[in-house]
């Protein structure tokens, strides 16, 4: 899953708490082409359309396909970049001293902050009506922010559910 507890919540309240967050949550969008498969697959491309196009070399016919081969290999590999520059985000949930925080880091967005007392924070599930199904929130300190949107459905729904389970409990820890 494209989101992971760096730090989870301790099981056992009456331990001694860690130094730093007390919970600490990761979530990116999930990438289905990697950057090692990005150059294999203009690789492997490059080699099936160049294959038939060894039948044209030394005519005049070559010359006349080759800028639209060249433009096609430029714009893909321009919209595939991006595609990884539009996907660079990632959220940062920190549970730490009574408060729960919210960090979303974009390359295209400045930094958005949201942060409340873990005590009063909601979590909210919006199975229609949202920009998303199953679109999940969290609210407290006058402001409902979103979490996860970039998320698939299913992965909104268990993300749901981890946070159900864990901001009761971290309110034990203070």
């Amino acid at each position: 899953m494209p989101y992971e507890w760096v730090t989870p919540l301790p099981a056992d309240p009456t331990a001694p708490r860690p130094k730093g967050p007390l919970a600490e949550m990761h979530l990116w969008p999930y990438r289905s082409l990697p950057r090692r498969g990005f150059a294999a697959f203009l690789g492997i491309t490059a080699a099936l359309v160049f294959l038939p196009l060894s039948a044209v070399l030394g005519s005049a016919v070559l010359w006349g396909l080759l800028p639209f081969i060249v433009i096609a290999f430029g714009l893909t590999w321009y919209l595939i970049e991006r595609s990884y520059k539009d996907g660079e985000i990632l959220e940062t949930l920190i549970i730490q001293n009574s408060e729960i925080h919210l960090l979303r880091q974009s390359a295209k967005a400045p930094d958005a902050k949201w942060r409340c007392n873990v005590y009063w924070a909601q979590v909210s599930l919006h199975p229609r009506g949202g920009p998303v199904p199953n679109y999940v929130t969290l609210k407290g300190n006058g402001r409902e922010v979103e979490i996860g949107a970039f998320l698939s459905e299913e992965e909104r729904k268990a993300l749901y559910d981890e946070l159900l389970l864990t901001l009761p409990r971290a309110t034990h820890f203070y």
